[in-house]
């Protein structure tokens, strides 16, 4: 991409920050900015704030968790949970909100920097959010970025039993209606494990994002058709 160059100046070694004990760091920065979050997740980049050292590490796994578009499995469970209207779901409604809660249980990584520019990237059509709604309170959701067909799940959260697995369903169904390829969720967890999530090596992954990358979808409601011109 073209803003892998100025990304590439602006990454320093973790040995200059003594952070090359941290997981999977391959680069720090003293900031975050949203155009080094666009060069960076095209390269199989994502970043962490580090408190501790006022920077921001970058992170690439060896192997990447990956929720199969095709095969995502929805438990029984919840399935019955999602069809009772218990729960209203809505995209991109209260993306402040989402990230708030999710950093409410993650304070160490998702530092104020981090609401400064993915706030900015919503407001750009970048970064999205998705709402779960109990009565009129917000009881669960997630966020993460959108570009091409891949999306980039950041974090979830909940304040209400099963409120981000309905999250995680309502991604995967909004994704395969919009025709996307990749959902990658950075890391295998107990929770992710139940939807049918994989873990692929660092390459299958980057063959996979470079396909989804070019792939013309929006996370965004479909264009309206064009109005026919009145004879």
């Amino acid at each position: 991409m073209g803003r892998q160059g100025p990304a590439r100046r602006a990454y320093r070694t973790d040995a200059d920050c003594n952070l090359s004990s941290r997981m999977d760091v391959v680069s720090v920065t003293p900031e975050l900015t949203a155009e080094l979050v666009l060069a960076a997740y095209p390269r199989g980049l994502f970043p962490m704030a580090y408190l501790d050292a006022n920077v921001i590490t970058w992170h690439r796994p060896r192997v990447r968790a990956v929720i199969p578009l095709d095969a995502a499995h929805v438990p029984r469970r919840l399935a019955r949970t999602m069809a009772s209207g218990k729960y209203r779901v809505t995209f991109d409604t209260a993306f402040r909100d989402v990230m708030a809660g999710c950093a409410a249980g993650r304070p160490v990584w998702i530092s104020e920097d981090f609401h400064r520019v993915y706030g900015e990237l919503h407001q750009r059509g970048i970064a999205h959010s998705v709402e779960v709604w109990s009565g009129g309170e917000l009881a669960g959701g997630l966020y993460g970025l959108s570009l091409g067909g891949a999306f980039f799940a950041e974090s979830k959260f909940h304040r209400a039993t099963d409120a981000s697995k309905v999250a995680v369903v309502s991604l995967v169904e909004r994704l395969r209606e919009r025709g996307f390829l990749l959902l990658e969720v950075q890391y295998l967890t107990e929770h992710l494990r139940q939807f049918g999530t994989i873990e692929l090596p660092h390459r299958a992954y980057m063959t996979r994002l470079r396909e989804a990358l070019a792939l013309p979808v929006s996370f965004g409601p479909p264009a309206a058709p064009p109005v026919p011109a009145v004879e």
